[in-house]
């Protein structure tokens, strides 16, 4: 029963294309939603910018002074759809030190200083959630957080950023060019107008930096992420992909590895091939995926929408009903989550080292593979990222296809360049390099008529297949 319950208070920042939908929902499903709280949601403030372009919201809830907002006694919950990093920053804090729970979606933000938002939570006994920030409407970082809090997770990977997915999706579709693509994904709403964050993997990268601090328990700042965007991929690539049986898809790569120091945790975003058999493969369009592989549970994909106002606002009020029955009930989630932040720092600072590509010990392996690659005529615009299937053998002498990367700089000859091989790396001395249970990263270059390819070594574990 909700009649004698008093209503849990919320204050909205923003109210664009997420913000319009939330406020939606919640007058919308309002009964339905305080019967699953067990008491009724009140919104009792919108914090926007240009209240004239809000006709949908009731105007006695509009305010442009977001600070009072928060700042008021009788809000219970903040839920943040704004962006940014500030002021939206400094909202939070003030809304977490004093007590109040904060359900945001902002995935900058949580990705550059989510340690301080959740030591305010914790001190203050405040709730923090975040299901929207990652993934749009897919419920994954519950599962990580609670889900499989019992189990201990080796790898996450997935496609997070629906823009990109889109994008290389049309060229794979159409086999037309990346900046076709791009344009077709801005006119269909897909792309902003500045695309930049999307397509250079920023957007990805903020998301591969909380889903390795939350499923690793470490602390995983965005900068410590390598990142690398698919404006390079071009239609030759993907061509190429397709003809060795794969699909070229943004990869979102966070992962347990052994370095000198010992454990360490592994996070990077690139392009890379993936056989057609691989379920991430199949994921088309705008949708995201992530695939996460764990001891005791195994293999687990979560698919959905990624984006778009509708499923970004149903994972925010799935946060706000969570938050909203602990106040109801007086108290908060106990996930641990802000406790376990910070508590492997040193060894993810190893493994940051290990993914900068200025800190990567390379073998100085140069191994001519020209006799086995396949040569392709290739436009001067085409020229870009070649993207290559490698196999190794791994522990146990099991063959593992895995996905590398081969950087391709400007030939000295232009009509010269290396396509996509799918080729079985026989040099002895090379197979033995790659006979761990590693990933490489690989750089070609053209030099006395040959292809020399340096073999690098990322860090340890190669992608599923």
């Amino acid at each position: 029963m909700t009649g004698n319950q008093a209503p849990v208070r919320v204050a909205l920042l923003g109210a664009g294309v997420v913000g319009s939908q939330v406020v939606r929902l919640l007058t919308q499903q309002r009964h339905d939603l305080a019967s699953r709280i067990g008491a009724p949601l009140e919104l009792v403030g919108v914090a926007v910018r240009r209240p004239h372009r809000h006709p949908e919201v009731p105007a006695d809830l509009l305010t442009t002074d977001a600070a009072a907002l928060v700042a008021r006694d009788d809000v219970d919950v903040v839920v943040e759809v704004m962006g940014g990093i500030e002021p939206t920053r400094g909202l939070l804090l003030a809304a977490l030190r004093r007590g109040a729970s904060v359900v945001t979606a902002n995935k900058a933000l949580l990705a550059e200083d989510g340690p301080a938002l959740y030591e305010a939570a914790d001190a203050a006994g405040a709730d923090l959630y975040f299901e929207a920030a990652v993934a749009g409407a897919i419920p994954l970082i519950r599962p990580l957080r609670e889900s499989l809090a019992g189990d201990r997770i080796s790898r996450i990977m997935g496609i997070v950023n629906g823009t990109t997915n889109f994008i290389l999706s049309a060229m794979t579709e159409t086999g037309e060019s990346y900046d076709y693509a791009l344009k077709e994904a801005t006119r269909l709403g897909y792309a902003e107008a500045d695309p930049t964050a999307d397509v250079d993997g920023f957007d990805a990268a903020a998301k591969a930096a909380i889903l390795a601090s939350i499923g690793f328990h470490t602390r995983v700042p965005v900068a410590d992420v390598h990142r690398e965007g698919i404006a390079g991929v071009s239609a030759a690539d993907i061509q190429a992909a397709r003809e060795i049986g794969c699909v070229i898809k943004l990869l979102a790569i966070c992962e347990r590895v052994q370095g000198a120091a010992g454990e360490a945790v592994s996070a990077r975003v690139h392009p890379v091939m993936l056989p057609t058999s691989h379920p991430l493969a199949a994921v088309d369009g705008a949708y995201n995926a992530v695939y996460v592989q764990a001891e005791a549970a195994g293999r687990l994909m979560f698919y959905g929408p990624g984006a778009g106002g509708a499923p970004t606002a149903s994972a925010v009020l799935g946060d706000l009903v969570a938050v909203a029955r602990n106040r109801v009930a007086g108290g908060r989630a106990d996930d641990g989550l802000g406790a376990l932040l910070g508590s492997l720092r040193d060894r993810h600072r190893h493994a940051a080292v290990l993914e900068r590509p200025g800190g990567i010990r390379a073998l100085d392996l140069e191994v001519d593979l020209a006799s086995g690659v396949r040569r392709q005529r290739r436009s001067r615009e085409q020229r870009g990222p070649t993207l290559v299937q490698g196999d190794h053998r791994c522990a146990g002498g099991n063959r593992d296809p895995f996905a590398i990367r081969l950087d391709q700089p400007r030939p000295t000859r232009s009509r010269s360049h290396v396509s996509s091989p799918a080729t079985r790396i026989t040099d002895a001395t090379l197979r033995t390099a790659l006979s761990s249970d590693s990933a490489w990263t690989v750089a070609a270059k053209e030099a006395s008529g040959a292809v020399w390819v340096t073999i690098t070594r990322l860090a340890s574990s190669p992608l599923p297949s």
